[in-house]
């Protein structure tokens, strides 16, 4: 029998707060059914396996990143909309880490063509428009941009900037700095 109010969504916004509280290496169903105290069992009339929850929770992640980016660049351009959407995922990783990690699973190529994964790129390259970046320059700057992005804040999560001055905030500003110069100066192909 179904419990009561458990519902597909439920189960995955449960499962996205796991992954910020024990990492989302750590979120299976088994794990979820402990925190309601519930049989395994029960879960899966809602959820087909441990990897549906996690890619429930990565599109989950995706639409709360898209959402919080595409707020922040109302009314920016150039090097302010920028910065405002390179802070989106800072600050979303450091709020829900475990969720940013899954934001960055691998999936199909189907359901991430429907999800708001393409939002992301589309807002990168309305960010490029500013900079007066064509294809396929532009998507090169996206890929840029997605790998400076997640390897500063993979980097800042793990520690990697605990030991050493300056702080890195000021290294982050200078890096968003040094991008704005970039992509104000692309280079010709």
């Amino acid at each position: 029998m179904v419990r009561a109010g458990l519902t597909a969504e439920r189960l995955t916004l449960a499962g996205a707060e796991l992954a910020d509280e024990v990492g989302f290496d750590q979120v299976t169903v088994s794990a979820l059914a402990r925190r309601f105290d519930v049989k395994v069992a029960s879960l899966y009339s809602h959820l087909r396996s441990s990897q549906d929850l996690r890619t429930r929770i990565a599109l989950l992640a995706l639409a709360e990143m898209a959402d919080r980016a595409a707020a922040a660049l109302a009314g920016r351009a150039g090097k302010d909309a920028l910065t405002a959407f390179a802070d989106v995922y800072r600050g979303y990783a450091r709020e829900h880490p475990g969720r940013y990690a899954a934001a960055r699973l691998r999936l199909d190529p189907r359901t991430a063509a429907a999800s708001a994964g393409v939002r992301h790129a589309q807002l990168m390259r309305a960010i490029l428009r500013g900079y007066d970046l064509a294809e396929p320059e532009q998507t090169h700057a996206v890929r840029l941009l997605g790998s400076v992005f997640h390897g500063y804040v993979d980097l800042e999560l793990s520690g990697g900037f605990d030991h050493s001055a300056p702080d890195s905030q000021e290294s982050w500003t200078r890096t968003l700095d040094a991008l704005d110069a970039l992509l104000r100066n692309w280079p010709a192909p």
